[in-house]
């Protein structure tokens, strides 16, 4: 249960994806001045080294994150500039990343004094280097660290107070049932908060449930007359192949996903300029493409 360590990943394309959607609806919804809680499912462990022992063994950040800061960078779409600008707050100047800010960061980053942040996470490793990082933030109540499944937290806290809420989920997906969780969560959340704004993160592997969760969720954002908006980038294929010794070479995380119940109405625009430009820095093979789609078309 408890084996996936986000530490190995902190950077990669599907988190160039992820908190590139997050940053640009964060930045929409704080224009109002009424409170927002945010609330993250699966926070991680809030901060990681991409200098570190976990990254370099997986090395998913050189194809990531790190193809941003190269010297030939062309200029950036405005949602790709204030992830890159972001990242680099938490690195010295000039330097290729080796510090990577997870979704509670991030957020915290953007976040005002009278908004609200709760950091649910199960993992007692990344629970750990959570409440230590966030300790170093002195956020006082802003911040709250939950050691609960955040499918099941997460509802005690819906409607907030100010009836503005953005909630993050992204489990990893090691378990087929994640799936099935995600789709109850988001059924329970609408019934108790319709107007909340929902992002869902999920993999595109070869795997039914995989395929068949993004379309779940459209017909439930459907089925409750609330607006949808599903973004997916793809950096390779994702074949199984085979050297001429017969050993299996398999290709790693291909593709991933953020669908969005409620997405700020300035969030498609934002990504029809971005999304392109992730194809073109983090392609990894010809098959690179991303999609974007609507409730508005």
């Amino acid at each position: 249960m408890f084996s996936y360590r986000h530490a190995f990943h902190a950077g990669n394309h599907a988190d160039v994806l992820k908190h590139t959607v997050l940053i640009a609806a964060l930045q929409h919804l704080i224009e109002k001045d009424a409170a927002l809680t945010v609330l993250d499912t699966h926070a991680g462990a809030g901060l990681y080294r991409l200098d570190g022992d976990c990254a370099r063994t997986s090395g998913e950040a050189t194809h990531g994150v790190a193809r941003l800061f190269a010297p030939a960078v062309p200029a950036l779409a405005p949602a790709l500039q204030s992830y890159v600008e972001l990242v680099r707050a938490f690195n010295h100047p000039g330097d290729t990343p080796r510090v990577y800010p997870g979704s509670p960061f991030i957020v915290q980053r953007l976040l005002r004094a009278h908004d609200r942040l709760k950091l649910f996470e199960l993992h007692p490793t990344d629970l750990r280097s959570l409440a230590g990082n966030v300790a170093q933030l002195e956020a006082g109540r802003q911040l709250a660290v939950l050691h609960e499944d955040g499918f099941a937290g997460v509802r005690k806290f819906l409607p907030p107070p100010a009836r503005r809420a953005l909630v993050l989920c992204d489990p990893s997906y090691e378990i087929k049932s994640d799936y099935g969780k995600v789709l109850d969560f988001a059924t329970d959340a609408l019934a108790r908060f319709a107007t909340g704004a929902y992002a869902f993160w999920y993999p595109i592997i070869p795997r039914p449930e995989a395929h068949g969760l993004p379309r779940r969720l459209r017909t439930l954002a459907n089925q409750a007359g609330r607006g949808w908006l599903h973004a997916t980038l793809t950096v390779k294929s994702s074949r199984i192949t085979a050297s001429a010794d017969g050993e299996v070479r398999r290709p790693g995380l291909p593709a991933s996903g953020m669908f969005l119940i409620n997405p700020p109405f300035t969030l498609k625009a934002a990504l029809q300029a971005a999304l392109p430009q992730m194809v073109q820095l983090l392609a990894q093979d010809r098959h690179a493409a991303h999609t974007l789609e609507s409730s508005g078309g």
